[in-house]
């Protein structure tokens, strides 16, 4: 039993307990933020700012540049969504659930290959490409990207990559020692999962009473 324990927690020995307490609020608030995506709410928005704010805070300290851009785009678009999500398509209607158009589907494909390129820079600036780990922080950042956009624009296909990002997170983050994290990330598998059949179901309602 001391032996799993230490696998999974050993690497908070040597940390402070500050930034430990602060990790475990920021997965609460991220767990809270996932629930109300799920549950079509726009305090998705509120509670994913107090969450990615503090990982912002984390990331930086610990040197994890990738991880860390990516808190900081979803602060900024969670100021965007928040705005999308509660305005006014008409006197009594906000913006809607709905499927991705062509358009915004070739946004998103600009939006993942920029981003590839723009933290293989910043890695690269920074020499922090120094194997594997380098390759994966970048693919998931331009995966989450597109995620963040899309569920921005209230789009139901923001739930694939967040699943896709989320899988991948797991064992990376409990590679990188942050035990907490990677639990939060099983977790945002698991709601991603019931996100995006609740909000398919809410579609497929819609289209039965057009």
């Amino acid at each position: 039993m001391n032996q799993i324990f230490d696998f999974l927690f050993g690497q908070y020995a040597a940390s402070e307990t500050i930034d430990i307490v602060l990790e475990i609020i920021a997965v609460i608030f991220g767990f809270l933020s996932v629930w109300f995506s799920k549950q079509n709410k726009v305090l998705v928005f509120p509670t994913g700012m107090i969450s990615t704010s503090i990982f912002v805070y984390l990331l930086l300290k610990w040197q994890l540049l990738g991880d860390m851009m990516i808190n900081g785009y979803y602060f900024i678009m969670s100021v965007y969504g928040w705005y999308i999500w509660t305005r006014k398509v008409d006197d009594i209607h906000v913006t809607p659930i709905s499927t991705t158009t062509i358009k915004e589907k070739r946004i998103s494909v600009l939006i993942f290959i920029a981003t590839l390129f723009f933290v293989y820079v910043v890695y690269k600036t920074f020499d922090k490409w120094d194997g594997w780990v380098a390759y994966v922080d970048t693919l998931t950042t331009a995966i989450f990207f597109v995620g963040m956009w899309l569920m921005a624009k209230r789009k139901i296909e923001n739930w694939i990559f967040w699943i896709i990002g989320d899988i991948i997170s797991v064992p990376l983050y409990m590679y990188k020692g942050f035990t907490f994290t990677s639990f939060q990330y099983l977790g945002f598998t698991i709601i991603a999962i019931y996100g995006y059949l609740a909000w398919k179901k809410y579609l497929n309602n819609n289209l039965q009473t057009v």
